[in-house]
């Protein structure tokens, strides 16, 4: 395999609002309170179905703290998680041996060619960028790393569920921290403004996420121009066929042309 390229960390923006979120503790205790057994469940239920050769390589694409991963390697795969947030790269490099290792990595930057048979992108950990020339540049960056023939599945929401359903507002109280939710869609993102309190904060903290409306359409013109084909859609973790109209998911399975 070659040599994994390390990016250069950009300056932060306003745009790159996920680059500080991302890397914080209450981003961590609102979203990952959930349930290991039913992840673990999820990545065998996919491994049954894809049935990556014995020795495969594995790209976890926005590993975070590399939870997916671990549970990769646990099956007995060769894996590389990366992922732009240090914090949790530092945190996830505890679990790292043989055929585990983590990156600090921007998904935008082209990382290696020809590496991997199968890449994964978990848990919506896409669509917040600022253009779509980003979302483009991290498909490219995909297509390079993967072998021909190999393997693309994407996890994202699926947008027409989650539009018809938005909570506008919520609370929820975690560990003695009150995080306050706004959400909104303005056809073109969804929007949720993350308000966070706790006694040991002077004042509340404030973030607010973006992620794009993108559809089944919106990803073929994405992936069909860097060589991905599209081979199957599921609309849940228990992948069963996706439904526009019922699917709370969409996961998509895309194959490298040779």
């Amino acid at each position: 395999m070659q040599t994994i390229a390390h990016s250069p960390t950009p300056q932060t923006t306003s745009q790159d609002w996920f680059r500080e979120w991302f890397d914080s503790p209450y981003y961590h205790q609102l979203y990952f309170q959930h349930n290991e057994a039913e992840a673990a469940e999820f990545i065998a239920r996919l491994l049954a179905r894809l049935q990556p050769p014995p020795g495969s390589r594995l790209l976890d694409v926005a590993c975070g703290r590399g939870r997916h991963a671990r549970m990769l390697a646990a099956h007995g795969y060769d894996v590389t998680g990366i992922d732009l947030a240090r914090g949790s790269i530092a945190f996830a490099k505890q679990f790292e041996n043989d055929h585990l290792h983590f990156y600090e990595h921007d998904m935008r930057q082209l990382l290696c060619a020809n590496c991997f048979e199968y890449a994964f992108n978990f848990f919506t950990s896409f669509g917040y960028f600022a253009t779509q020339r980003e979302n483009f540049n991290t498909i490219h960056m995909v297509s390079v790393a993967l072998r021909p023939a190999g393997i693309f599945l994407l996890d994202y929401l699926n947008v027409h569920w989650a539009q018809k359903r938005l909570v506008p507002g919520e609370v929820k109280i975690i560990d003695g921290v009150t995080y306050t939710i706004t959400r909104w869609c303005d056809g073109k993102h969804f929007f949720k403004k993350i308000l966070i309190s706790e006694a040991k904060l002077p004042q509340p903290l404030e973030y607010t996420e973006r992620v794009a409306v993108l559809g089944p359409e919106d990803f073929r013109s994405l992936l069909e121009p860097n060589g991905l084909h599209i081979t199957r859609h599921y609309g849940n973790y228990q992948l069963e066929p996706f439904d526009i109209e019922t699917s709370p998911r969409l996961i998509l399975v895309a194959e490298k042309k040779p």
